[in-house]
């Protein structure tokens, strides 16, 4: 039995509906649905979400491949809805001389001490707040994979180097420094 699959999905206040391998969900900041694989089968209980192995069909399949499907759908499909009712967020933070974002239309305008500026055109869904410094980004999304994918693809522009710190990094990143040049006597 799947760690993770048998846990029961938290629906907040989003609307869920389920007709068959369908689920069909409406929060806040989105809607949508998710066709369940074969060896699923979804219930509602006590306003919570279940995902439940199809017995007629897991018999066919091995026990191992049954929890590793239902283990994946029943993150998906959490994620799903966690974002319809909240937005994901990500924090990526800019360090360096000179080195800002601002907001231009739909696309990020970046000067990172290269020759140029970099144009960051942005995916459909997805919103950039910039601080006033222009070096605090929070990217916001209803998608949590879209929204790490931006911040991941912000960061690649000019990852942060390990001398000097500058560069971009994610909140959440550790930054090894190492030593300078050490002088000799």
């Amino acid at each position: 039995m799947s760690k993770i699959g048998r846990k029961a999905i938290e629906l907040g206040g989003v609307q869920v509906e389920v007709k068959g391998q369908e689920i069909r969900y409406k929060g806040s900041k989105d809607s949508g649905m998710r066709v369940l694989p074969q060896e699923l089968i979804a219930k509602m209980d006590n306003g919570k979400l279940f995902i439940l192995a199809n017995e007629s069909y897991a018999k066919k399949i091995a026990r191992r491949d049954l929890n590793r499907v239902w283990g994946l759908e029943r993150a998906l499909i959490s994620n799903e809805i966690r974002g319809a009712d909240k937005l994901f967020e990500r924090k990526v933070i800019i360090t360096g001389l000179g080195f800002k974002a601002v907001v231009s239309g739909k696309n990020l305008m970046f000067s990172l001490g290269y020759s140029h500026k970099i144009d960051f055109p942005l995916p459909e869904g997805v919103t950039v707040d910039i601080d006033k410094t222009g070096q605090l980004l929070t990217v916001k999304s209803t998608d949590k994979l879209t929204t790490g994918q931006v911040a991941s693809d912000i960061r690649a522009l000019r990852e942060t180097e390990p001398y000097k710190g500058t560069g971009i990094k994610l909140e959440d990143d550790i930054i090894i420094r190492k030593a300078g040049k050490a002088k000799s006597s």
